[in-house]
């Protein structure tokens, strides 16, 4: 199976233990390996597309990340492009602890405040930015999606969700 990881690193692929026959990653930030044989890596932008015809798209919490709807409309159409079967996941909007902060409400507060947050809420996978600016720009570059807006993005798919205690954590759009 030739698989299109878009938003991916090599290494995920490594950590999964699953080895399709070839997998083209593309990344706007520069991956710095390990690589296998198996493996291409692409920088590049995720919604410019153009990265020719495989089995499947993979795609694991991107779409809260590309920058408002035209991004992610663009985004789904080289997902529907690219391939006849997909995989795209991305957090849920309304799940109660927002994913990268690990706040909790996060996603509802205004922005002002979730700079501010973000100023001062340290975890491991986001360090605090003591600049005003830089916070700014962190926060800015992340916005959670419905399930609505998933199913206007992906119309001909399954929407799966994954659950924590029964309530929707992320959700999948899958075409097999």
């Amino acid at each position: 199976m030739r698989v299109l990881d878009l938003g991916g690193t090599t290494v995920s692929w490594r950590v999964f233990g699953l080895r399709p026959g070839s997998v083209t990653v593309v990344n706007l930030n520069q991956d710095m390996g390990p690589y296998e044989p198996w493996m291409e890596v692409v920088q590049g932008d995720a919604c410019a597309g153009g990265f020719g015809k495989y089995d499947l798209v993979f795609s694991n919490s991107l779409m809260e990340h590309l920058g408002g709807h035209a991004r992610r409309q663009q985004f789904a159409n080289v997902v529907q492009e690219s391939a006849p079967s997909w995989w795209v996941q991305t957090p849920y909007r309304y799940f109660p602890i927002e994913p990268h902060w690990i706040f909790p409400g996060f996603q509802f507060l205004p922005f002002r405040a979730r700079v501010l947050v973000c100023q001062h809420w340290n975890t491991l996978h986001m360090p605090a930015c003591k600049d005003a600016a830089e916070a700014a720009d962190l926060v800015a570059s992340t916005e959670l999606i419905s399930a609505t807006e998933m199913r206007s993005y992906f119309p001909a798919s399954e929407i799966w969700f994954e659950r924590i205690a029964g309530i929707p954590k992320s959700m999948v759009a899958i075409q097999a």
